[in-house]
């Protein structure tokens, strides 16, 4: 199971909308692992009752964000499990056999 993390969180100082959050997931099976590195926008309007400043967020809410608005956790989660699965059983190899 991949591992969810926000790694910084752009904002507007004036009104603490937070405008972009950078994202990473990472997943690990014994000696093997995998990441993925990613952004997501938003457009932050202090108007709506929904509104959460910056001052005010949690990480598990920023995270629910950014799959809200167009990060795909399960293909994301697949691309990581696929990585490692293909670097424990790999198909091709380099080198030169002296």
């Amino acid at each position: 199971m991949a591992t969810w993390t926000i790694a910084t969180l752009e904002r507007t100082l004036a009104d603490g909308g937070v405008t972009v959050a950078h994202w990473r997931a990472t997943d690990v099976d014994g000696d093997y692992s995998a990441s993925s590195y990613g952004t997501c926008g938003f457009s932050p309007d202090p108007s709506d009752p929904s509104f959460v400043a910056y001052d005010s967020l949690t990480e598990a809410e920023v995270l629910q964000w950014c799959w809200d608005n167009g990060v795909d956790k399960d293909a994301t989660e697949a691309s990581l499990a696929a990585k490692i699965e293909a670097d424990k059983n790999p198909v091709s190899a380099a080198g030169v056999p002296w």
